[in-house]
């Protein structure tokens, strides 16, 4: 007697075989006549099919390459959808060619230069903070001031800008000529310096990508772009001058920035940059500076609005860039920041940096504060 199992795998084996045939010409078709009627032949034929059969033919077509199948066409089509995504781009997202060529033309000019120290790499936060609250982290250095974070985060903030398209934001740089290296390799070299009179290299570069994103935001600015250090020496008293003829000629202006970059030296061979990745991009980290009346720091009374200022930019751009801030440093100084109740230093990496990361977060803090403008005008 036949065994009714070998029949039926027998029957099975050739109902394979013909379904493979079947599904095997209908696929052919489909791929050159790729018409509804085609299309359902294919699907019946894989409905014969056993299911274990279906799913290995289906993966040998999946594997195929399909590269070849593309026409010029298609090609075309795809190159076009990529050059628009290119064109579309956030300005700020991507390294600037002009920055790029000044690093290429370091690398080449510097490729013989000694190198005199290392740069060490730092992402500063909790651990480097007296304070925290939520995302906000302070750095307490006043003789005789504690501070409650919470409390002084829902203190008075003046703010109320009646029309933000008019002058709203002065950016302005004490010390200007304050540059960075070009390169992040690791070292640096003492035949090169971090101080520059040229703008797209100095401060102003770091200023204009915040006015930048304030302009795309329909916010109002001035940038103050005139060397106030050419001696060091005196380079606040300068300052303060344009700044209180800006305000006078422009009396809708309620922020005022002053815009540096930090120096952090560790010995005569060892220099730290503070630095993290933002959207896959290594930024400078940034320092915000508010003062106090301490010790000898006298004439200072807005000091506890500016307190709160600070803390409220640092919440948002910490909230839109996590980890972009270093912990806000609350110390005994006033330098200029008692000419509005909005009034910080920024700190803008560090002359270890390079001009591209310090660059990169130029945009990231003029889009958190174009966001804390809109939010409370």
């Amino acid at each position: 007697m036949r065994n009714p199992k070998s029949t039926q795998n027998s029957s099975n084996g050739v109902t394979v075989c013909i379904s493979l045939i079947i599904f095997t010409f209908a696929f052919l078709l489909n791929t050159y006549c790729p018409t509804a009627v085609v299309k359902t032949a294919v699907i019946s034929a894989g409905l014969a099919l056993p299911q274990a059969t279906v799913q290995t033919f289906s993966q040998s077509v999946k594997s195929e390459p399909k590269a070849q199948e593309k026409s010029d066409m298609e090609i075309s089509d795809s190159t076009e959808i990529t050059k628009k995504s290119q064109e579309t781009a956030k300005k700020g997202d991507r390294a600037p060619q002009d920055i790029l060529e000044m690093a290429k033309k370091y690398k080449a000019d510097f490729s013989a230069a000694s190198h005199d120290g290392k740069i060490l790499e730092k992402t500063y936060g909790v651990a480097n903070a007296t304070s925290t609250f939520g995302n906000i982290t302070v750095r307490n250095t006043t003789p005789s001031h504690s501070i409650n974070i919470e409390s002084s985060l829902s203190g008075e903030l003046v703010f109320s800008p009646e029309d933000i398209s008019k002058p709203t934001v002065l950016i302005f740089h004490t010390h200007t000529t304050e540059s960075y290296e070009m390169l992040d390799e690791g070292w640096f070299t003492n035949s090169y310096s971090t101080r520059s009179n040229d703008p797209d290299r100095n401060m102003v570069r770091v200023g204009t990508a915040i006015c930048e994103e304030l302009e795309k935001s329909g916010i109002g600015y001035i940038h103050d772009t005139d060397i106030h250090d050419a001696q060091y020496t005196g380079a606040y008293d300068r300052s303060r001058e344009k700044i209180d003829k800006i305000l006078q000629e422009n009396p809708t202006i309620q922020i005022v920035l002053d815009v540096h970059r930090d120096a952090i030296h560790n010995s005569e061979t060892t220099r730290t940059k503070p630095v993290t990745t933002i959207n896959g991009r290594k930024a400078a980290q940034i320092m915000i500076i508010t003062g106090c009346e301490d010790g000898k720091v006298k004439l200072f009374p807005s000091w506890e609005k500016n307190l709160t200022f600070a803390l409220k930019l640092q919440q948002k751009a910490e909230t839109m860039y996590p980890s972009l801030m270093r912990p806000i440093l609350f110390s005994a100084r006033k330098y200029n920041m008692d000419v509005v109740p909005c009034s910080v230093l920024l700190e803008v990496g560090s002359d270890s940096n390079t001009l591209e990361e310090a660059e990169y977060s130029g945009h990231l803090i003029g889009r958190a504060i174009s966001e804390f403008v809109k939010e409370n005008k």
